[in-house]
């Protein structure tokens, strides 16, 4: 094996690690579904395959190993062993962003709730500044199991961090695993502290939008910057739990 194969067979390694550890950060977090929802990694060895999942696993269960790779080019259903809407969502987003090496779609009930407010997400907190002028929204249009909505869902997220799915769902995307996982967390974050917020009936302060675009563009530095370190300590808290998602 020559050294460019060897390396690229260790940022495939990585990203197997890194994905499963994404897995089981949802189920921490109780973002799981049982079996549904699904996250994906882009294969750095094969820009036009990614992972995911394998359909009948918890969150729990998902290690580095049992990661399955598929084609984002391909037709595929559960008789390939991954889910299809999930399949079709991710690899309508990665093939429209190349710079998108992570996608995590889940159905906290925050993001639920306010997917179906006509106002979607308010700038109400520093958690929702992150997505400010820096999140999509798409139309429901049922399970995601059509080719045909690839290419909308890929319109309505265009250069955005995050895709708010009415009715249905979110959509975080990133340069790594971390930034993806931590934009999801964020958002359930801030869809919380605003559903909170408006349950009390009173006046409410919106953050001025000057200062909302100036604190966005921090926050894409912040996150590409020393937010890094991030990752290493929620592996370590993994460790600590159960070390079996790297296997």
């Amino acid at each position: 094996m020559d050294a460019e194969t060897a390396a690229l067979s260790d940022t495939d390694t990585q990203a197997r690690l890194d994905l499963a550890a994404v897995y089981r950060l949802l189920a921490l977090h109780g973002w799981g579904d049982v079996i549904f929802n699904h996250a994906a990694m882009r294969c750095p060895s094969n820009p036009r395959h990614f992972l995911i999942k394998r359909h009948e696993l918890q969150y729990a269960e998902v290690t580095a190993s049992n990661l399955v790779e598929v084609s984002m080019d391909d037709d595929l259903d559960e008789r390939s062993g991954v889910n299809r809407p999930g399949f079709t969502l991710h690899s309508g987003v990665l093939r429209a962003r190349p710079d998108v090496h992570c996608s995590v779609h889940v159905h906290p009930e925050e993001a639920i709730a306010l997917s179906g407010l006509a106002h979607g997400l308010r700038p109400l907190s520093q958690n929702a500044m992150r997505f400010y002028n820096r999140m999509g929204y798409h139309d429901y249009e049922g399970l995601t199991d059509s080719f045909d909505e690839r290419d909308r869902i890929a319109a309505a997220l265009g250069r955005n961090r995050a895709l708010l799915m009415r009715h249905h769902g979110i959509t975080t995307v990133g340069a790594t695993a971390r930034e993806a996982f931590s934009l999801m967390k964020e958002f359930v974050r801030a869809a919380r502290i605003q559903l909170q917020m408006e349950a009390t009936g009173a006046k409410l302060l919106e953050i001025p939008a000057h200062v909302c675009e100036r604190v966005a563009a921090q926050y894409e530095q912040h996150d590409r910057g020393r937010a890094s370190a991030e990752w290493p300590a929620y592996l370590r808290q993994l460790d600590g739990i159960d070390p079996s998602y790297r296997t």
